[in-house]
């Protein structure tokens, strides 16, 4: 810290000097001059938390009063008519006011959504080694094989 030149020698003791620095190579800092104390050569901020640089606090909210309960979040309302539910999607329906989405006849979805494998993974015997699919399950397996004997292992 570069000295401003005001030096204030303290009454209490002979090695503290009170002094107002700036940071070192400019004439005043960014919040103007602050007060430093010296003791035997080393500079210490009278205000820590000035020019220091920090994550921004986290905004503080004020309760409506004592004793009141926040409000809890409730999810949607759960649809319980079978009729409803078996031909339309519900949940699906991106806007926030409308109607559910209606599902369409199966002729006109494409043909590859009706093979598509909804059920637990494959296991890797399943599997065909010709396919790629194979090489992936194999892939993921060992490199999850090996990443748990790793941890196990000190440095």
């Amino acid at each position: 810290m570069k000295n401003h030149g005001t030096t204030f020698p303290s009454p209490l003791c002979a090695n503290i000097d009170v002094a107002v620095t700036s940071p070192a190579g400019m004439a005043t800092s960014a919040l103007g001059p602050r007060l430093a104390l010296r003791v035997r050569g080393f500079f210490f901020s009278l205000w820590p938390g000035l020019g220091t640089r920090s994550y921004a606090r986290k905004a503080v909210t004020k309760s409506k009063g004592k004793g009141v309960a926040k409000e809890a979040l409730q999810g949607p309302e759960v649809c319980k008519d079978p009729v409803l539910l078996t031909t339309h999607a519900m949940g699906a329906n991106i806007y926030k006011e409308g109607p559910p989405v209606a599902l369409k006849p199966d002729a006109e979805y494409p043909e590859w959504l009706f093979q598509m494998h909804i059920g637990p993974p494959k296991k890797l015997e399943e599997l065909d080694p010709e396919t790629m699919e194979y090489w992936r399950h194999l892939r993921r397996q060992t490199t999850r094989q090996r990443n748990k004997l790793r941890k196990g292992r000190p440095f």
